[in-house]
């Protein structure tokens, strides 16, 4: 064989063997902090240490570390915030989607604190999609929420939601005291409504929903288009909301 050959056929392995060496060094720091994280030596919400300092702890690369956490990221087991850390994702939220959804309800019942903020709000014209699930003319004043929701601190739902100008001019100031639709309604004298349809599909999270949810661009979402009625069958909100999928699950009950 060509002695030039022969030494190329051999750099070849020898990288192909350094590689393969990587690849289960990388999947061993992962298992690692894994298991760390399942019997809660890191519980939610926990900062993890930085990666110099685990990579010390382990006696590995800075490099190999960031291959495990980025793979850790990608499962939904922590997520990285910019400037501040990697931190142990919350455990799944099991959300019932039923006649009477109630976010902060639901979540009170599984043990856990439930945040609503109003991150905008503005008054506009119903697109036409928007006015047919309200049962309103094209082009009628609706008024728009944007509400970040979260679950024990961490951001679980961007959410839009359109109601009639008429009914609820005043939606955005009570929200903003409230942080809670339910009181928001009852403020404006609709003390009952119910869940009329749920459209489920998914997506991928964009620049600025990611930013919301504190996600990497390009993780999965899960969108749940809403139509919600009062007790005598008006469409009183539809909503637009979306969803990280590795912090909530759906469940539909009938």
């Amino acid at each position: 064989m060509n002695h030039g050959l022969a030494k190329r056929i051999g750099r070849a392995a020898a990288q192909r063997t350094a590689e393969t060496a990587g690849v289960a060094l990388w999947r061993r720091v992962a298992d690692q902090l894994e298991c760390a994280i399942a019997d809660g030596s890191y519980p939610a919400n926990t900062r993890l240490p930085g990666e110099i300092e685990i990579a010390q702890r382990l006696g590995v690369n800075r490099h190999t570390v960031r291959r495990a956490l980025a793979a850790l990221a990608e499962r939904g087991f922590v997520r990285a915030e910019r400037g501040s850390g990697t931190y142990v994702e919350t455990r799944r939220l099991r959300y019932p989607i039923r006649s009477r959804t109630r976010f902060s309800e639901i979540v009170g019942a599984a043990g856990r604190e439930a945040g609503g903020r109003l991150l905008s709000s503005v008054i506009e014209e119903a697109e036409p999609g928007i006015a047919r699930r309200l049962g309103l003319a094209p082009r009628t004043r609706v008024v728009r929420l944007d509400i970040l929701r979260s679950v024990d601190r961490v951001p679980v739902s961007a959410a839009t939601t359109w109601l009639s100008a008429d009914r609820a001019a005043g939606a955005a100031r009570i929200y903003r005291e409230t942080r809670s639709l339910t009181r928001t309604l009852a403020e404006l004298g609709i003390n009952d409504f119910r869940r009329q349809s749920t459209w489920i599909s998914a997506a991928i999270a964009d620049p600025g929903d990611a930013a919301r949810l504190r996600l990497a661009p390009g993780r999965p979402l899960i969108v749940v288009d809403s139509t919600d009625v009062t007790a005598d069958g008006r469409p009183i909100l539809t909503t637009r909301a979306r969803l990280a999928a590795d912090r909530i699950e759906l469940v539909i009950e009938t």
